[in-house]
């Protein structure tokens, strides 16, 4: 499992690229030598297949592939192999998926990584999205509080093998109570003050998200639109 208390403040902060690709890799070049992790989402993995991923290593970065996987076992066995196999050093699926599911992907990602000479990636469990309200989970049919959803897939994720959870900064001192010190706690949806809050709903700014118990902060916008997302890294590193 990966050791985030051993991490400095700068390893602690993920870069989101969700963007395209010739403005992902010219930021990231910005940022290199400065940030450690950059994540790859849909829309850029969608773009640009597993040479993205194999781009970013080169630079140097650890790369969070947030692929949000949900579909059969098999299907996500498979997906986590691959996945694994492309040098991600972690994967993101949805723990509403079932517990089953998130084994199997944990059974991918080993064989995907240990098959091509390299770490397992770490893994885990999506609870409910940043950019959803109590309103939104009613809305498809669950019926219990957020913070309870949250809670419950935490746990499933957990006690499925992943090695830990992305939850918004609102529900991180919760789960780092009820998972413990060693599980990785990632939170997108984090904002520094005054920033612009696009289409998320439950934020924080870094300082929060991280005093609340988050093992990793998940920052794009204020660094990928700013004119030096370089020193706009830095200043939220400096923050925490």
């Amino acid at each position: 499992m990966l050791d985030y208390r051993s991490q400095s403040f700068e390893e602690r902060v993920i870069v989101a690229l969700d963007c395209d690709a010739d403005k992902a890799l010219a930021i990231a070049n910005s940022l290199a030598g400065v940030a450690s992790w950059v994540k790859v989402g849909m829309t850029l993995y969608y773009a640009q297949g597993p040479s993205i991923v194999e781009k970013f290593k080169n630079l140097g970065f650890n790369v969070f592939l947030d692929l949000k996987f949900h579909d059969i076992p098999h299907q996500v066995r498979g997906a986590a192999a691959s996945a694994a196999a492309a040098g991600a050093d972690m994967l993101t699926m949805h723990a509403c998926g079932g517990a089953d599911m998130m084994k199997a992907a944990c059974e991918g990602a080993t064989e995907g990584a240990e098959g091509n000479g390299l770490q397992v990636p770490a893994l885990l469990g999506i609870t409910v999205l940043t950019s959803m309200s109590a309103d939104d989970l009613r809305s498809v049919g669950v019926s219990r509080e957020l913070t309870d959803q949250v809670s419950s897939l935490a746990q499933l994720a957990v006690g499925s093998g992943l090695d830990g959870v992305v939850a918004s900064p609102m529900e991180a001192a919760g789960l780092r109570s009820l998972l413990g010190d060693d599980a990785l706690i990632v939170t997108p949806g984090v904002r520094p003050a005054g920033s612009d809050l696009g289409d998320q709903t439950r934020v924080a700014t870094p300082r929060a998200a991280y005093d609340a118990g988050a093992s990793h902060l998940v920052v794009g916008r204020p660094v990928v639109a700013a004119d030096n997302p370089a020193a706009a890294f830095e200043a939220i590193a400096a923050s925490l």
